[in-house]
């Protein structure tokens, strides 16, 4: 993962000792940023050149699902192109996606990887190159369907890719669990592994119904930090949240920390209110060489929002809460 000096950032407010904390001028990107965007969330942002490149979901008026590309000097105001991404040949026998969804980017060697839920009859991994966020090459989907949430780590381990993500089925999935795939060449995926699945409902009941990766894993000198979501099924509806776990560097599938408590719930109005209410989706996290984290997360399945922790701090509080 490239750190990046200049990521977005803003102090911890002074009345508060949490361990993540909003951006004051949330939502990031508002719904209606392109001219037919019903909303725009579950969005990917990485350092590129001089300031940051992005790869954003995007529904338009019609509700069709798409992906697209963006541009930041500062990674707050966006220049998001109003053209769904049109892939090309890659390494891929023929280019096919019904709708493109949540995705995510790593860089990886000498070039962007971009991961997404993609349609290929029912929802899979979508997998696709890019040098400079204007030309994307699409490669072999991961996965048959029904896979959702594919996450590269942002280099290889062991001389191999690797890539987590959850089998799912065509809708809201009774089952959730995170696995682990690896790969020699991003196109035969096997030795699958375990990584961990929904927590028992009396121990930590916001991740009890399933859990999904989120942004890239970051690489630390204790393992790798993994922000996740997790979902509880409530009375009034899906609740989704966000935790993080700790994972062993050289064998992530087994995992040394898991947070019990949520590090961020739906609580503010643009996170409670929306298409689908009730949500915090990271998709995203920047990290700069002072280790602060700046994190990009889809509220209520309607706009971005931007969050910012301590990469010190949010160790020491995975070790004092951990499942």
């Amino acid at each position: 993962m490239k750190n990046q000096v200049n990521i977005p950032w803003e102090e911890r407010p002074a009345d508060s000792q949490a361990p993540i904390w909003r951006y004051r001028h949330n939502p990031v990107i508002k719904r209606d940023s392109l001219p037919n965007s019903n909303s725009i969330f579950n969005s990917a942002v990485v350092p590129f050149e001089s300031g940051f490149a992005g790869v954003f979901r995007c529904d338009n008026t019609s509700r069709q699902m798409r992906i697209h590309a963006g541009f930041s000097k500062n990674g707050i105001d966006w220049e998001i192109n109003p053209e769904p991404i049109q892939f090309l040949l890659g390494d891929a026998e023929f280019v096919h996606s019904e709708y493109a969804y949540d995705p995510r980017v790593v860089y990886i060697e000498d070039r962007y990887y971009v991961q997404w839920c993609n349609g290929y009859h029912g929802p899979t991994i979508g997998l696709a190159y890019t040098f400079d966020f204007k030309t994307f090459h699409q490669c072999e989907n991961a996965f048959l369907p029904y896979n959702r949430n594919g996450v590269l780590f942002p280099k290889k381990i062991n001389g191999k890719f690797l890539m987590l993500s959850r089998p799912s089925d065509t809708g809201h999935t009774p089952f959730g669990d995170i696995f682990l795939s690896q790969s020699p060449d991003l196109k035969y995926w096997g030795e699958h592994r375990h990584v961990m699945g929904p927590a028992a409902f009396e121990d930590s009941a916001w991740q009890c119904l399933k859990i999904g990766a989120g942004p890239a894993p970051i690489e630390t000198a204790e393992g790798w930090l993994l922000f996740y979501h997790g979902v509880l099924r409530s009375c009034n509806g899906y609740v989704y949240a966000m935790g993080v776990a700790l994972l062993d560097l050289e064998q992530p599938w087994k995992v040394l920390l898991r947070s019990q408590p949520y590090l961020l719930s739906p609580q503010t109005n643009y996170e409670c209110v929306g298409d689908v209410p009730n949500v915090v989706f990271p998709c995203a996290a920047l990290r700069d060489d002072a280790g602060r984290i700046a994190i990009y997360y889809g509220a209520a399945d309607t706009v971005t929002g931007l969050a910012f922790c301590r990469q010190d701090e949010i160790l020491a509080w995975l070790k004092e809460n951990s499942l």
